[in-house]
């Protein structure tokens, strides 16, 4: 005997116990033919546990039995049998809610698990589903509140008895059409069952891309917030502070400000050095008093040469600066909140809605770089302009260059000199400033290197011999002094210090 529930996400096929479990049977079977299920939510689906429905009120407080209806409130609930136990091992397994005293009225649920046993002796097992695992899977997927209960309706639309092979009760009378559909039954609070929840509908390639950006930034946000590294997940980067990489170490911050500083008032200018050496790490941040001067620097800056090095600017991500006053309540370091930046043309500040910079649309720039300008925005004209502007009054800077590559070289030299390789200097040198050797300068070269380690080799060898030479004639001298002094303990003494090994 079995019966088809069609569903909203699908249908599913059961079969009952009707030996094991008569009345429960019988109860669910004549519920079906008077269509008291059509349309039911399935109010509560709590994960890897159980899917309910049976409720016409989608409460879960409601329903009755088939006796309630043939016999009044009375009747409502109706004790079920107890043996032979059926216990809820498998997944999908049919099984009426108890409404407590092993009393049963009309909802039932769908195991989403295998090996509920903690539910055996509550609850009535009286069927199995032999088809639509699927749908259970489904069911099992769906994103549900606090209470359980999905954001999006899930509802049987209608349910077919296949084999019925109990006579109806006295009174019954099954409806030869399902019943109507009304707002009230449709009126959930929740999302509609058939309610298209696709978001691409009606937009373009550009605005689902923005829209896909959008949240992942949210998700970042949300994740860096909960790991303390942002005081709140709305909280956005100043709109005046660029960032800036790839510089030359010997670039200093008076050097960018003044370089800058043509844009617009420079509150800040900091390259970041290494703690411990005090050594550049060839990135910085510049703060300017307005966003209008930022943006200018940065469609005028990036891939400008400063100090033989091609630049690259980008509008900070840092909050670290930030200086958290409460919830809507964010200023920065300088002492500028974010809706002051925002009226100066920041695209927004913190929580505010609009288009950012570049043409992005966002909650004031948080979430990733802005629209980046496009290669033709940079003429060659003003890029000229700004490379000579970065290079102008750098003479100094030259000069101490030079002289702290002149001290290298000198240490470096006088460290050949004490290693004996003036020559190999002299050839790096020689191959540094790009000149070349013709065949007999590298013949003389190499003769020269030869003759340096044959000297070294000799000299060696001449003091190893000569360091043989001192070792022996000092144990012949300690030889003799032992044997003019045999009879002297003191001298013995002495004797046997110096040659040890020659004591009996």
């Amino acid at each position: 005997m079995s019966v088809v529930i069609e569903t909203t996400i699908g249908d599913i096929t059961v079969d009952l116990f009707l030996k094991e479990r008569p009345r429960a049977c019988q109860n669910f079977l004549k519920l079906c033919k008077l269509k008291y299920y059509n349309f039911c939510l399935f109010h509560t689906v709590q994960r890897d546990f159980i899917a309910q429905t049976g409720d016409p009120e989608g409460t879960g407080k409601g329903g009755t039995s088939l006796y309630g209806i043939l016999y009044g409130d009375q009747a409502k609930y109706f004790e079920a049998e107890k043996t032979p136990k059926l216990k809820h091992q498998n997944t999908g397994t049919l099984s009426f809610a108890s409404h407590g005293g092993h009393m049963l009225g009309s909802q039932f649920f769908f195991t989403l698990a295998e090996q509920l046993d903690y539910l055996d002796g509550e609850h009535c097992v009286f069927g199995q589903v032999v088809e639509g695992l699927d749908v259970l899977v489904k069911l099992n997927s769906a994103i549900c509140d606090d209470k359980h209960q999905p954001y999006q309706d899930i509802r049987i639309t209608h349910t077919v008895v296949l084999d019925d092979p109990l006579d109806d009760p006295a009174g019954l009378q099954p409806p030869d059409r399902s019943p109507p559909l009304t707002d009230d039954i449709l009126n959930s609070g929740r999302i509609a069952a058939d309610e298209d929840l696709e978001e691409s509908g009606g937009r373009t390639a550009e605005e689902l891309e923005e829209l896909i950006e959008d949240r992942e930034a949210r998700a970042r946000a949300t994740i860096l917030e909960m790991v303390g590294d942002l005081p709140d997940a709305d909280s956005a980067p100043p709109e005046n502070v660029l960032f800036v990489c790839k510089l030359n170490p010997v670039t200093t911050d008076d050097d960018l400000q003044i370089i800058f500083s043509r844009f617009g008032r420079v509150v800040s200018c900091e390259i970041i050095r290494d703690q411990k050496t005090g050594n550049s790490l060839q990135y910085g941040f510049i703060e300017f008093d307005n966003p209008k001067s930022c943006e200018n620097a940065y469609f005028k800056m990036d891939n400008v040469l400063i100090d033989d090095r091609r630049i690259h600017v980008d509008f900070s991500q840092s909050v670290s600066k930030v200086k958290w006053r409460g919830r809507g309540k964010i200023t920065y370091e300088s002492g500028t909140s974010a809706a002051e930046l925002a009226q100066m043309g920041g695209g927004g500040g913190v929580g505010g809605r609009g288009r950012g910079r570049g043409g992005g649309r966002g909650r004031g720039g948080r979430g990733g770089p802005p629209g980046r300008p496009t290669a033709h925005t940079r003429d060659s004209g003003d890029r000229d302009h700004d490379r000579g502007r970065g290079n102008r009054n750098h003479g100094d800077r030259d000069r101490d260059r030079d002289r702290d590559r002149g001290t290298k070289d000198h240490d470096r030299g006088r460290g050949d000199r004490d290693r004996g390789g003036g020559e190999q200097r002299r050839s790096k040198d020689a191959g540094r400033d790009g000149s070349r050797l013709d065949v007999d300068q590298l013949k003389a070269l190499l003769a020269g290197e030869k003759e340096k380690s044959d000297s070294e080799g000799s000299t060696h060898v001449a003091r190893h011999n000569k360091k043989a030479k001192k070792h022996k004639k000092k144990s012949r001298r300690d030889s003799s002094d032992h044997d003019d002094s045999s009879g002297s303990d003191s001298k013995t003494t002495k004797g046997s210090k110096n040659t040890a090994s020659e004591i009996p």
